[in-house]
């Protein structure tokens, strides 16, 4: 009698074990399922960020290099002297020992505030300046768009 006691014992602990090695499957399979779906979510994510940086890079570089063109094209029109740079004048200051007529030539086309031509080489140190200004602000829009990428 023992002898089938222990079989049937035997029987129920070995269909025990089954179930629970059965649940345990299960559930790593569940958990294996679920650890794909969100590898795949943040491939995904990080598929599309990389999608919106490589836009922004491309969208920030055309800005670059349309005002390296424009800087470049404004520094040989100073040089060939198809423009020259004014700037202008403050008619009353006195102190400075150069005051300027408020009035305007008998002959003279421009009725504005007076100005004064810089000289062309003073004028393309303005122009670099300004270059390097430029540049600054579209590498900060630039760096300000991929934080602003990274923090979405």
């Amino acid at each position: 009698m023992t002898s089938v006691t222990w079989k049937i014992q035997d029987w129920r602990y070995g269909k025990a074990l089954a179930e629970q090695a059965r649940s345990q499957t299960e559930t790593l399979r569940q958990m294996t399922v679920a650890a794909a779906a969100s590898q795949r979510k943040e491939t995904e994510k990080r598929l599309v960020l990389e999608q919106q940086l490589a836009t922004s890079e491309q969208t920030h570089y055309r800005a670059l290099s349309d005002a390296q063109r424009d800087q470049d094209r404004l520094r040989d029109r100073l040089a060939t002297a198809n423009v020259r740079l004014s700037v202008l004048l403050d008619a009353d200051d006195v102190a400075a020992g150069c005051a300027v007529p408020a009035a305007t030539a008998a002959g003279g086309m421009d009725h504005g505030a007076p100005r004064a031509r810089l000289d062309p080489t003073h004028a393309q140190r303005i122009i670099a300046i300004t270059d390097e200004g430029d540049r600054g602000l579209i590498a900060l829009q630039a760096c300000q768009a991929y934080v602003r990428a990274l923090a979405r």
